[in-house]
């Protein structure tokens, strides 16, 4: 497939899946016919480019449901997702060696396992304005790091970068989600809808497939703190984009501000309406792609990141890929790619280069090409930035 639409593929049941992913694994495609079977799920699943296998749902999917939820689908890192800022600076006004900028940015921004010493003040603020989660949903250890883990990278796949477009200018890009908090609420919802189903007898072909409909008990209160959850999430990044701003400021002495700010959440659900129906439409690994919508869809740490508008395309729900998608996974990247490898693919970027060994399971080796997984959805996403990355920060 290259970008000239997708392909459907029948799950049985009068069930279907429609797909873009030109290069799924047949794992991946079993998956996806799986999830489209369920009884909650109201129309074809839509597989994503970078479609891969994950927990009950496949990553990369887009799935319909009425009156209807399945909190695994939507996942545990609850509103992760993107965000880009273009800024007034080009190329030729930074300094020759990013080192300080780096280390300025690590400063700032805790990641991994680490957090703020204690919750910031813009944490607090936004903390005590907004209508907290369900008190039994989260016990008191996840509670405690709520407000300090608010403004932290955390680890995997999340990370920060500077960027250059066509013209030179400088971007900032990160790729964060809700934190603890998130995935502790996200996991309590999951064991309590199998635990619903099991009392109802419903039949699930995965017990990762569980859903709640409403009317069930636990489906308002999920709904709520996955709602707030993806809130979270975006205030999450939009406190570390400040930080980061702030500690380039420090770095170069250059007045790094946001000229343009572009936010998109990847894994979520949100009620809209498609086909004259209301639905549940959960992106597990999608952003949403309206025509106009404008999106950041990044790749591996070795490789672009892409600014796209959406073409609102309606087989796949208003739908793009979020990134290039994992063809290894971490236990395997880890194992095949070396220190040495990802060096050596990192050439010409700054990048916590003494901290190989910890990152071999993010080499790029490790995904797919995003220039591949953009041409393979062109009929969904417009491309109106290309960026390449000079600076990259993760969590180790």
């Amino acid at each position: 497939m290259s970008g000239h639409g997708p392909v459907t593929v029948e799950a049985g049941a009068g069930r279907s899946v429609v797909s873009w992913a030109f290069d799924a694994e047949a794992e991946t495609l079993v998956q996806a016919q799986r999830t489209a079977r369920s009884p909650a799920v109201s129309g074809p699943v839509a597989l994503m480019a970078d479609a891969h296998v994950g927990m009950g749902a496949t990553i990369g999917s887009v799935i319909p449901t009425e009156a209807a939820i399945i909190p695994a689908a939507v996942g545990v890192d609850l509103g992760c997702g993107m965000t880009a800022v273009r800024t007034a600076h080009t190329a030729s006004q930074l300094p020759d060696n990013l080192n300080g900028a780096l280390d300025a940015i690590a400063a700032a921004v805790p990641a991994g396992f680490n957090a703020h010493p204690e919750a910031t003040t813009e944490a607090r603020h936004w903390l005590r304005n907004c209508q907290l989660p369900n008190k039994a949903a989260v016990h008191n250890k996840v509670k405690a790091k709520m407000g300090a883990q608010l403004g932290t990278l955390g680890g995997g796949n999340h990370f920060v970068e500077m960027s250059l477009d066509a013209d030179d200018r400088v971007w900032v890009v990160l790729h964060s989600g809700s934190r603890g908090v998130g995935n502790a609420l996200a996991k309590m919802h999951i064991k309590a809808a199998q635990k619903t189903c099991r009392k109802a007898g419903r039949e699930l072909e995965d017990r990762d497939l569980a859903y709640l409909i409403e009317g069930d008990d636990g489906f308002d209160a999920y709904v709520a703190d996955m709602l707030w959850a993806q809130d979270y999430a975006r205030v999450n990044r939009a406190l570390m984009t400040e930080a980061v701003l702030g500690a380039l400021r420090a770095a170069t002495g250059l007045d790094f501000t946001s000229a343009d700010t572009i936010d998109c959440h990847h894994n979520y659900a949100e009620k809209e309406t498609h086909g004259g129906a209301v639905m549940w439409v959960t992106r597990k690994g999608a952003i949403q792609a309206r025509e106009g919508d404008r999106g950041v869809i990044p790749g591996s740490m070795g490789d672009d990141t892409y600014i796209v508008s959406g073409r609102g395309c309606s087989q796949s729900y208003h739908s793009a890929s979020h990134g290039a998608g994992r063809l290894m996974s971490r236990t395997r990247a880890k194992r095949e790619i070396t220190p040495e490898q990802l060096t050596k693919l990192m050439a010409g970027r700054t990048w916590q280069a003494d901290q190989a060994e910890k990152l071999t399971d993010e080499a790029p080796g490790a995904y797919r090409s995003i220039a591949a997984v953009m041409d393979a959805q062109r009929d969904l996403v417009d491309i109106d930035h290309r960026l390449t990355a000079i600076l990259n920060y993760k969590g180790c």
